[in-house]
């Protein structure tokens, strides 16, 4: 007899009724209950490959390592374990240090072939579990080779580092760091850990910046000498291949599509070293952008507050915290941590884009303003300034909006979101019109396929009295974004114009379908007595 699980049922279709519980549950993206009801089919019911289908992509994305290694096993012995089950059966073999078993894997993956250009680095770490060092060596001639070797010399820095062949590790450090430029943070806290831990403090606090505070801990600890040694322990080989399952997931992240099986890669990573910052820092940013703030916030939160990396992590747990709807809470820690000395220009950032979400502009505008004072003059980033213009503009602010604006599209000509804002915000003030047009189709040029910027020059078009031209314009922005309720009802209006009214009723009804408040008001009275001066457009 199956043994009964608390909450199932001990129905012959208890397993159905889990499982239909469970998909909804995943649904409303309700982890804790869709991995307890997966959990309950699947013990139910261990033969329905489906349920063991779902029950591993659950076990995955929720973090519940042994769901996801039970419905794998389940999988494998069906032969349809998804490929990157067999990455995740090689932490697991890594973890308990089946050198044997882990190499055997490693050949499985590489007659897979999805990630057989990352075997040569995983082997070199097998290697160095079975007492022997055998550098990663990746064939040139492999069509891959330029992917593997993109995360060869972190590998080659730490497995250096744990033979204290500092000769060998510098420049494996230097080329790694450079690679990982953009989101380095946490890879400099770790070298800068080994290389403090074996007594060469000052090349480790090179590596950490001056004044920054996102690494004051760190240098903290370093100049004082407490706490090195823990931060400078020897990377295992199943710590090895959680960094390399982070880095790719990284990767695979950076592009929408590959989302999904970038949070996999990265709870694969905290499997295979739970202890480690780094892998749950990254599960969290993961867990956000796929819309799980709550998992988010519980994986940020297994960074100690102590630890060198909990200023990373309080950043991600900011980020989880806004997306769970607990604004509140974000801003108050947004708040502290501009607080502290040596604040970085991405904090103010975070606050900045907080506080304009919280409809507060001008406390946004001077977010974004402080940001500013982190660079120098001919470093100055051009987003800083269109999104302190852009808070200014929505605090009411224009004249002072408009000359912030002017200064970006100088400091960047050519960036069409730039022109875009610049021109758009002047039509909609019927103000330089003209020269507002004139940005309209430079931007419109330099970024065709943009729905918004096709719209922004119609609709100028429109305003300058060209709707011959305007309407086709706008048609193609409604083409490009067929449920935006702006470009619907520029296009409506414009078709109005032309005499179009049939057509222009059905584009302002478009716009109706998501319109909310004045907006809604003004499209209602429109679609029933048609475009008089007091319902157009802004």
């Amino acid at each position: 007899m199956t043994p009964a699980v608390a909450g199932a049922s001990v129905q012959p279709d208890g397993a159905l009724h889990a499982y239909a519980r469970a998909r909804l549950a995943d649904g409303d993206g309700a982890l804790g209950l869709a991995v307890a009801s997966y959990r309950a089919a699947l013990v139910q019911d261990p033969a329905r490959v489906e349920i063991a289908r779902r029950s591993y992509v659950q076990g995955l994305e929720s973090g519940d390592r042994a769901l996801a290694l039970q419905s794998a096993a389940l999988l494998d012995q069906a032969g349809m374990l998804p490929r990157d089950g067999t990455l995740l059966m090689i932490g697991e073999a890594l973890t308990r240090k089946d050198w044997a078993g882990a190499e055997t894997l490693v050949g499985r993956m590489v007659e897979e072939g999805n990630f057989a250009f990352i075997a040569p680095i995983i082997r070199s770490w097998i290697a160095i579990g079975e007492g022997r060092y055998a550098p990663p060596v990746i064939d040139s001639k492999d069509r891959f080779a330029s992917l593997g070797l993109r995360y060869a010399d972190e590998h080659i820095a730490f497995q250096a580092l744990a033979r204290r062949d500092l000769t060998a590790a510098t420049p494996a450090i230097r080329r790694a760091l450079a690679i990982r430029s953009s989101d380095g943070a946490a890879l400099r806290l770790a070298f800068a850990g080994q290389l403090a831990a074996q007594g060469v403090k000052a090349e480790a606090l090179m590596l950490l910046p001056v004044g920054s505070a996102g690494f004051a801990p760190a240098r903290f600890a370093i100049e004082k000498g407490k706490g090195v040694k823990a931060a400078g322990a020897a990377v295992t080989p199943a710590q090895g291949y959680a960094r390399l399952l982070s880095r790719l997931a990284v990767d695979v992240g950076s592009d929408k599509a590959g989302g999904t099986l970038a949070l996999r890669l990265a709870r694969m990573a905290t499997f295979a070293d739970p202890a480690g910052a780094e892998a749950h820092i990254l599960a969290a940013r993961l867990l956000t952008l796929q819309g799980y703030a709550p998992g988010a916030i519980a994986e940020a939160g297994k960074v100690p507050a102590k630890s060198w990396y909990a200023p990373i992590a309080q950043a991600e747990l900011i980020d989880a915290l806004a997306a769970a709807g607990d604004a509140q809470a974000a801003l108050m820690l947004a708040r502290a941590q501009v607080g502290e000395p040596g604040a970085e220009p991405e904090r103010q950032v975070r606050l900045g884009r907080l506080l304009a979400e919280a409809k507060d502009f001008t406390g946004a505008a001077a977010a974004f303003r402080a940001a500013q004072a982190g660079y120098a003059p001919d470093q100055l980033p051009w987003t800083l300034l269109l999104f302190e213009g852009s808070a200014l503009e929505q605090a009411k602010q224009w004249d002072e909006a408009r000359a912030v604006l002017q200064r970006a599209a100088a400091m960047a000509p050519n960036e069409p979101l730039i022109l875009n804002y610049l021109g758009y915000a002047q039509i909609e003030r019927r103000e330089n019109v003209d020269a507002a047009l004139e940005l309209l189709k430079k931007a419109s040029a330099l970024k065709p396929q943009d729905a918004s910027i096709t719209d922004s020059l119609g609709w100028a078009q429109f305003v300058t009295g060209n709707v011959e031209a305007a309407v086709p314009v706008l048609e193609r922005a409604a083409a490009g974004a067929p449920a935006d309720i702006t470009i619907n009802e520029h296009l409506g209006d414009a078709l109005w114009t032309a005499g179009r009214r049939y057509e222009a009723r059905y584009a302002w009804a478009a716009a109706s379908i998501y319109a909310e408040g004045d907006v809604a008001a003004r499209l209602a009275a429109k679609s029933k007595e048609g475009l008089k001066p007091e319902y157009a457009a802004p």
